[in-house]
């Protein structure tokens, strides 16, 4: 959305107080993302009144019509059908015609809101997967996969632009199919290009794991050994009516179970050793009993997963898992998703106090993201690749002897100790 309003002349500027139009992208996916979505809204038009404020994204996709009668607040709503008709949706508001004289710009010169020296790169969009709780595909629509060339011609204009790591999502980047291509072909047209940088993959359903990419990672290192896969749930109940099983004959697991998701991620970790795996769980769907919920504390303690969030079932509407029966109570929910997390404490710490260990005296990567002034000492925060962008712990950098660092850099280090889930580590 900034490339195509910028390339039609607008200007983004750094303090909403100086902005004409502020712009809320919106998460329609569970209610409290909803709320949240809402409530920025809100509290923008308390902070200024006199402003233009446009919610975009997945929520004003799905609740155009209702938001409109509802939420006055918001003078505008732009959806995710047509990104490129941004600049006429900005411009409506002030009445002012599109401009047609700009051409699009290359996806890889847009404007970058990640971290210092990390993007991601969007290799498909939509779902085909179904699962019953999950409303993307209602907002998202169908699975549609950009070419090879094109994602390849993104990476390469990022990393001529000093990105260092690249972050490949989608809905479920398991899935991408591209003509004949799927995702291991798309990492082997990467690995062509040229230069010291990392990949990461984010989120891949663990029934449509490709096995080929371990291949890939054992023979470059380039391709981090770090896995999100959200397994969601142990039992085989739970796990049939949240519709997650396939038939795809490429993947490692062919039915979801917690028997094959297990032997996947043993077969991850004993190909590649120093893999971390993040996943989340779903509590509380309907029909969760608490045998159900003793199959899941089961396998968290047999998975030991490095990472793992939780998030508590949130009943869409136009979902199947809407209607169904055996609705479990949000209190009961709640202590399950407290219990899962109060378990994987201890897991992450021990998981983490394996980069002390282990890699004691061997150098590892971190990528400085932003400086600090400590009581005694200057520092850095940033992450080594067992840390996926905001969702996990972070690396502590201490710089010895007036060494110099700078954001988005990728430099050697050594891992000192353990601060709670951050690693500590020295230039």
């Amino acid at each position: 959305m900034m490339a195509f309003l910028g390339n039609a002349g607008w200007s983004a500027v750094p303090e909403a107080g100086e902005a004409d139009l502020i712009i809320v992208n919106s998460c329609g996916f569970i209610q409290s993302a909803k709320q949240e979505s809402i409530n920025a809204v809100l509290g923008w038009r308390v902070l200024y009144p006199e402003k233009k404020i446009l919610l975009a994204g997945c929520l004003a996709q799905r609740y155009a019509k209702e938001l409109a009668e509802s939420l006055p607040e918001a003078d505008g709503f732009f959806g995710v059908e047509d990104i490129s008709k941004i600049t006429e949706a900005a411009n409506s508001l002030f009445r002012k015609t599109v401009s047609t004289l700009h051409s699009p710009l290359p996806a890889f010169s847009r404007p970058l809101l990640s971290l210092p020296g990390s993007a991601y790169v969007k290799i498909s969009e939509g779902c085909d997967n179904n699962c019953a709780y999950c409303a993307i595909p209602l907002i998202r629509g169908s699975l549609r996969c950009r070419s090879v060339p094109d994602i390849v011609d993104e990476c390469r204009g990022l990393l001529a632009r000093g990105i260092k790591e690249l972050c490949i999502i989608g809905q479920d980047i398991g899935s991408f199919r591209s003509g004949r291509a799927g995702l291991p072909e798309l990492l082997h047209a990467i690995a062509e290009l040229p230069g010291d940088f990392w990949v990461r993959l984010l989120y891949i359903h663990p029934d449509h794991f490709p096995p080929q990419i371990l291949g890939i990672m054992e023979h470059d290192r380039r391709f981090l050994p770090y896995f999100d896969i959200p397994f969601q749930h142990a039992s085989q109940k739970i796990l049939s009516a949240m519709k997650r099983s396939s038939q795809n004959r490429g993947s490692l697991n062919r039915r979801g179970t917690a028997e094959n998701y297990l032997a996947l991620a043993d077969t991850i970790r004993k190909r590649l050793p120093d893999a971390v795996i993040r996943t989340t769980f779903l509590l509380g769907f309907p029909g969760e009993t608490e045998e159900d919920f003793a199959c899941l504390v089961d396998f968290q303690e047999k998975l030991r997963p490095d990472w793992l969030g939780c998030f508590t079932f949130s009943r869409e509407e136009g979902t199947p898992a809407y209607s169904m029966k055996g609705r479990v109570s949000k209190k009961t929910a709640a202590l399950r998703k407290r219990e899962i997390e109060e378990r994987q404490v201890g897991i992450t710490e021990k998981s983490m106090d394996r980069f002390v260990g282990k890699f004691a005296g061997r150098n590892l990567d971190v990528l400085p993201e932003e400086q600090f002034t400590g009581a005694e000492e200057t520092l850095w925060l940033g992450r080594l690749y067992c840390h996926a962008p905001e969702v996990d712990g972070a690396a502590v950098i201490v710089c010895e002897n007036g060494t110099e660092i700078k954001a988005g850099e990728i430099v050697p280090c050594t891992v000192v100790a353990r601060r709670g889930f951050d690693l500590e580590v020295r230039l």
